[in-house]
């Protein structure tokens, strides 16, 4: 499958010269789609006239904003106004929302056209949907946000919306060769996304480049210049945070790691180990607990009244939850809080970890994904972006993480854009 098309940033930077209309780019997915979409089955549901329509309509009028005539798909938990909300769940087949969520209202101020749904596995937990890694159909692309990385790694979109609570948006990000971006905790509004665990649900921006994540992320937060700058004159300081789960990293992953690392050193970053204590690996199960005890009441109603809908694995995770104790659920908060404060000074001297963004390659369709190496920084409510960096052994994408301090976002993407030159063999300006 070839890769030539527009990142966002060229597109609209087109479109807003006049070189490039917005129906053309849009014909230009379309035309993926056609390609593509029965193989790959990325998207849920494809609003094809209502975006050619948005299309014609933003080639006559003025520049609207930063997003003006740019494609994007949504994951299918995120409501969009018209069109089906299903969950990845037959609980909501016929559930057509009534308005636009949040971010997908501010894309739509900033001159987006919203393409469509894109899947997602049931309630964005562990039950699969349709969609296939494009890189090798045979392999799996991910979840919860599968559809919103396979539709931007094959081109019918130009940026895409997912969600995170454990690993959905870096680990479908990392396995189809796509950049993806968790924020900090409570950055973006959810109003109008399907709660699974309130305490870690975040929004998750997928693109084709760390600057395509910054002016996504602009735009969705309706400022302008959310940019960071990592340092005039000073050397990029990174921490290596292989994290507890390193004895389950697969030879391409290790591999990995130690490539960027050393691109990162030429390219005169400063490096250093870092070694987190034995409570981070204990709030690993405490995430597991709060997960289940929230996730029981946020899918109440359903578990109530449709529990024979709900996949066997899922109901009983569910049951799980609902048997938690309140004070066990308490205990689990409380390390969660503890570790939140604590990881704060394993930032000393640093700018940011560089760790994982997944154990290996994307597995087999039908095998699970791992959780390992994106679950302790959604915990901790930390920034990430996986990079796509290198090939494994089948030729399949393998990316790499870089996770930021609490509340430094614009610093992590200014540093992401940095690391994108710094692992191609360019000479990146330090000052980002």
């Amino acid at each position: 499958m070839d890769s030539d098309f527009y990142t966002a940033t060229e597109a609209a930077r087109l479109i807003a010269a006049g070189n490039l209309s917005a129906e053309t780019l849009l014909q230009q997915c379309l035309s993926r789609i056609d390609a593509y979409e029965t193989e790959v089955g990325a998207w849920q549901e494809i609003d094809r006239e209502g975006a050619l329509a948005a299309a014609r309509s933003a080639d006559r009028g003025p520049i609207k904003g930063p997003l003006h005539g740019i494609p994007i798909g949504v994951k299918d938990i995120v409501d969009v106004a018209g069109m089906r909300t299903t969950c990845g769940s037959v609980i909501y087949s016929g559930n057509i929302a009534t308005s636009d969520a949040a971010c997908v209202a501010m894309a739509r101020n900033a001159g987006a056209i919203i393409l469509g749904k894109t899947v997602s596995t049931e309630f964005a937990a562990m039950t699969p949907g349709k969609t296939r890694n494009p890189h090798d159909l045979t392999r799996s692309p991910g979840g919860s946000s599968s559809g919103s990385a396979a539709a931007l790694a094959y081109g019918s979109a130009l940026l895409t919306l997912g969600t995170q609570t454990i690993g959905s948006t870096v680990r479908p990000a990392a396995y189809c060769g796509v950049v993806g971006f968790k924020p900090t905790y409570g950055l973006f509004s959810l109003e109008g996304v399907k709660a699974q665990a309130e305490s870690m649900d975040t929004l998750g921006l997928m693109a084709r480049s760390a600057q395509d994540i910054e002016l996504f992320a602009n735009s969705l937060l309706g400022v302008e210049g959310f940019a960071g700058n990592i340092g005039v004159g000073k050397p990029v300081r990174i921490g290596i945070c292989r994290s507890p789960q390193w004895p389950e990293a697969r030879p391409e992953t290790v591999a990995a790691l130690q490539r960027a690392a050393t691109a990162f050193e030429k390219a005169g970053a400063q490096l250093q180990p870092i070694e987190l204590d034995a409570d981070f690996t204990r709030v690993l199960d405490a995430q597991w607990l709060i997960l289940k005890f929230e996730f029981a009441r946020a899918l109440a109603w359903e578990h109530a009244n449709f529990a024979a809908r709900l996949s066997p694995a899922l109901r009983a995770l569910l049951d799980d939850g609902r048997a938690i104790a309140l004070a066990d659920y308490y205990s689990a908060t409380a390390l969660a809080r503890i570790c939140r404060e604590r990881i704060a000074r394993y930032f000393d001297g640093v700018d940011v970890f560089l760790t994982p963004s997944a154990a290996s390659e994307a597995p087999a369709f039908d095998a699970p994904s791992d959780l390992l190496f994106q679950r302790l920084w959604t915990v901790l409510r930390l920034p990430a972006i996986t990079l796509p960096a290198f090939t494994g052994p089948n030729g399949l994408p393998v990316g790499v993480q870089l996770v930021g301090k609490s509340g430094d976002d614009a610093g992590l993407l200014a540093l992401a854009r940095w690391a994108e030159r710094a692992l191609v063999g360019g000479q990146p300006n330090i000052a980002g």
